[in-house]
């Protein structure tokens, strides 16, 4: 096992509404991520994903709240710091995030190298404007980026670049762990190659240590991420390779997820598509039970009501479900 860059351990947190309620959008959640390796989260919208995200990053402001959990960056944990304190030694050098709509990050009224200038003199205000000027330049090259794309306002670059200048800024002071949240939405496909090449040049070049990729879309992560977790109603229900997670997943939310989208790599004759039924649980009052059971055709009364813990197998491989492996593809097998 290599050098864990990010371990979160038992995450939670919760929005609180303006009735006062409770939302407990990330409940429990535990995983590690090692040098030089990525890591995916799939699950369709309102899972918890982004919610995620911006938790790790500190970013707890009202209605998100913290309720309990570590969050372990290269030894140091952060959860318990004061925001000031994360905010200066910690995101942009530890840990930075390309957020969802990223394109819509850029301040319009500022040219792209007064952003960076902001960026990198927030970590070292001693670092004097040819010096800034020289490592943007730097990253945009890296990247793919003209020069004087640094001198231009954000409303002057197409899709493609904006989502690159992005990227370019997230990574400029080289972070240990870099969270892409969806940052190939609203990109053609040609561009969204493009950016996916450049994230994983960035690592195979050690400017970033380890990411991790937030998507919808499971069969994109097969290109990017190592591993893959899927992530259903605040939990996470499955977690393994990339191979075993698009090719063979055993959680029936994964499953279903899989039976429901197409994988370029197995084609599309034979392939018949099959929706998910029903709606994810409120999560203001959260299922006792498994909560996945109510759009589940192969849950029982124990699901409902008991308590579902984490099983593992093949060497670490992990899913929340009550029944066995072997069953679980013995049914899928009748199934089909």
């Amino acid at each position: 096992m290599g050098k864990v860059m990010l371990e979160v351990k038992n995450l939670k947190t919760k929005y609180i509404t303006r009735f006062h309620e409770d939302v407990y959008a990330v409940d429990g959640v535990s995983f590690a991520i090692e040098e030089g390796k990525s890591l995916g989260i799939a699950g369709e919208s309102g899972c918890g994903k982004s919610t995620l995200a911006l938790s790790m990053m500190g970013y707890y402001f009202p209605p998100l709240h913290y309720m309990s959990g570590d969050i372990i960056i290269d030894g140091q944990n952060i959860s318990g710091m004061d925001p000031d304190a994360v905010r200066k030694s910690i995101l942009g050098t530890e840990i930075a995030y390309i957020p969802q709509a990223a394109m819509n990050a850029l301040n319009p009224t500022q040219r792209i190298i007064r952003f960076i200038e902001d960026v990198v003199r927030a970590h070292d205000p001693k670092k004097s404007k040819a010096e800034i000027r020289e490592m943007a330049e730097a990253r945009f090259a890296e990247l793919g980026l003209p020069a004087d794309a640094l001198m231009k306002h954000a409303v002057e670059l197409s899709g493609g670049m904006k989502q690159r200048t992005v990227i370019a800024v997230s990574t400029i002071l080289n972070p240990k762990v870099l969270i892409a949240d969806e940052p190939s939405s609203a990109l053609d496909v040609t561009s969204q190659k493009m950016v996916i090449k450049m994230m994983r040049e960035l690592m195979e070049k050690g400017y970033i240590k380890s990411m991790l990729f937030i998507t919808h879309e499971l069969p994109l992560l097969y290109n990017v991420t190592d591993d893959i977790m899927v992530m259903y109603a605040g939990q996470i229900v499955e977690k393994g390779t990339a191979q075993q997670m698009v090719f063979d997943p055993v959680h029936p939310y994964s499953h279903g997820l899989m039976k429901s989208i197409l994988v370029p790599e197995e084609g599309t004759r034979g392939h018949k598509l099959t929706a998910i039924p029903g709606a994810p649980p409120n999560l203001k009052r959260p299922p006792d039970g498994c909560r996945f059971a109510a759009r589940c055709k192969y849950a029982t009364a124990d699901c409902r009501y008991t308590a579902i813990p984490e099983k593992t197998f093949d060497e670490g491989r992990m899913y929340r479900c009550l029944m066995g492996v072997d069953k679980l593809k013995e049914v899928y097998g009748e199934d089909e």
